[in-house]
């Protein structure tokens, strides 16, 4: 039996998720997993609770999984080199093959069973199935110091997505399953891609008119230069933080991809601290949250 202030705690917790449930029951949200989150037995679970719960009280939630660590794990057992260039794997065809297996084989079908075991009905798919992601190779150039011109590199298998078959997400959302997506497009001469998962959340919530885009990371959000974690920002905010250097470096296609995906249409993206358990409950359902949110709202 709960005592007065335990019950108290409760009732409050409940009361500020209400209004929260009202305004996103019926709409989709897209979670972009992977990092810590993905790494800790006890945060696993605390997404997968996060989700299932999702998606009991109404709201339709679409996972976007990564697996680098994975992959890399798996290249270095089979003594195939992986090499990075401007921050993407050099993808050929022996890892590619790799990429696939990792992807669309073992981590997805974890996640996949992870929801399952905690009451969801998770589906995995990779964007190969019924051309769920259409792709292009992504051209990659770089700017080196005495060229006239940018540089070509050539990166394999790495691609950007084209098209997303928004048809077959909306009929599984409508019958009630719970889609994970693994980051891997197909051209269309049939060739595979290796997508950056950020990347195909960002298309995806894009394409499916998203109410929200959440990107779990392993910091606490998008910070100042004094280390203080920034919230409630406007586009216009965030490409004034990039202009002075605010924001650089690895965090910058994070937040170029959430920044697309809000003028896209989204109507917000998240920076989620993806280490912090039910990470994503919290993101939702409360006055605070544990992030960076960014809309195309206007401050009064």
């Amino acid at each position: 039996m709960l005592n007065r202030d335990a019950a108290t705690q409760v009732s409050m917790i409940l009361t500020e998720a209400l209004p929260y449930i009202q305004r996103f029951t019926g709409k989709t949200i897209v979670i972009k997993y992977g990092g810590n989150a993905m790494e800790s037995e006890e945060l696993q679970a605390s997404f997968a609770k996060d989700i299932v719960l999702m998606k009991t009280v109404g709201i339709n939630p679409v996972v976007v999984h990564g697996g680098g660590p994975q992959i890399g794990d798996l290249l270095k057992r089979l003594n195939i080199t992986s090499e990075f260039i401007e921050g993407m794997r050099v993808t050929d065809g022996a890892t590619m093959d790799v990429v696939e297996m990792v992807l669309g084989g073992q981590v997805n079908k974890n996640i996949v069973n992870l929801i399952n075991q905690h009451g969801g009905q998770a589906l995995g798919l990779t964007g190969k199935d019924a051309n769920l992601i259409r792709a292009r190779k992504l051209k990659v150039t770089r700017r080196t110091p005495g060229m006239d011109k940018p540089e070509i590199i050539d990166v394999g298998q790495v691609g950007e997505v084209s098209e997303v078959n928004v048809k077959l997400i909306n009929r599984l959302i409508s019958d009630d399953y719970i889609p994970v997506i693994a980051p891997i497009g197909v051209g269309a001469d049939g060739t595979s891609y290796n997508i950056n998962a950020d990347l195909v959340a960002g298309k995806v919530a894009e394409a499916l008119g998203a109410e929200k885009l959440m990107l779990l990371t392993n910091i606490a959000g998008l910070m100042d230069k004094t280390g203080k974690v920034l919230t409630g920002l406007t586009t216009a905010q965030v490409d004034e933080l990039i202009a002075d250097g605010t924001i650089y470096g690895g965090m910058l296609p994070k937040i170029r991809c959430a920044l697309d995906a809000v003028q896209g249409g989204v109507g917000s993206a998240i920076i989620v601290d993806g280490r912090v358990p039910n990470a994503v409950l919290l993101e939702v359902f409360t006055d605070t949250g544990v992030g960076t949110l960014i809309t195309n709202q206007q401050p009064e």
